[in-house]
């Protein structure tokens, strides 16, 4: 009965868990590792370097860039009147490279002009929208704490033509006016539902080809179609101010300041 006894509790014994044995290895009962800290979460690549880049100084950001060519409509002309830029209150002895470099982010330049003594220039740019953003951007930066003006430079060889039929189209007054010398541009002014108001805009690559036109028209009859009317040629009256006279411009005295109590 005893053995049988010793016998069961021997089986109990070797079926029953037995502790698990740790060797030296584990850090638990390693001597070297009992202050050591925790293990390190491992970082994903990449992650350790942008944590560096973040503790150290920041790299400077790189300044916006213009594709040019996504600014060119198909077919548009470029360095025409319409891109020319006037420049106003420049300092008196700013030089012309730095005057180059003001718009140098915004295509080629085909022309520059510089009156120091008067304190304006001119510069003219690849295409019209170019010009647009370089004037919006740029109007109003201070340079020699001064602010300078850009406005669209005054088109000297463009026409205003009256009594257009309906009929006449873009291309047929482009065509027509051809005879008289290059036309950087012709169009046919239409309301606000695109129907034709019976006036255009002709402007020419320079003064002679336009003064010739106005001189020809006014002394003879130019029919765009087979109906007998006549075209009448003016010159252009330029108004490009669209901004008017902001406050900011405006030399304040005591009796322009408004009382905003």
């Amino acid at each position: 009965m005893a053995k049988r006894n010793m016998h069961q509790a021997t089986m109990q014994s070797s079926n029953s868990p037995q502790p698990a044995l740790r060797t030296t290895d584990s850090p638990e009962e390693s001597p070297g590792n009992k202050d050591s800290p925790e293990p390190k979460e491992e970082l994903s690549p990449g992650a350790e370097p942008a944590e560096e880049a973040g503790e150290g100084s920041e790299e400077p950001r790189d300044e916006m860039t213009l594709d040019i060519n996504r600014f060119r409509k198909p077919g548009e002309k470029t360095f025409t009147q319409r891109s020319r830029l006037f420049v106003g209150n420049l300092p008196v002895d700013i030089p012309e490279e730095e005057f180059k470099d003001m718009f140098a982010k915004y295509g080629n330049i085909s022309e520059v002009f510089i009156n120091r003594e008067r304190g304006f220039g001119f510069i003219r740019l690849e295409t019209r929208t170019l010009a647009e953003i370089a004037k919006c951007e740029l109007d109003g930066t201070v340079m020699n704490n001064r602010p300078i003006r850009i406005r669209f430079a005054t088109h000297g060889s463009a026409l205003t033509v009256r009594n257009l039929l309906p009929a006449v189209t873009n291309e047929l007054l482009e065509q027509a006016f051809s005879e008289f010398g290059p036309v950087e541009r012709a169009i046919v002014v239409t309301d606000d539902r695109g129907r034709p108001t019976g006036r255009g805009i002709v402007e020419f690559a320079n003064k002679a080809a336009a003064r010739k036109a106005l001189e020809q028209c006014t002394e003879g009859a130019l029919l765009l179609t087979n109906t007998p009317c006549p075209a009448i040629v003016e010159p252009s009256e330029h108004f490009d101010d669209e901004d008017g006279q902001p406050e900011k411009l405006l030399h304040k005295t005591q009796n322009t300041i408004r009382n905003e109590s």
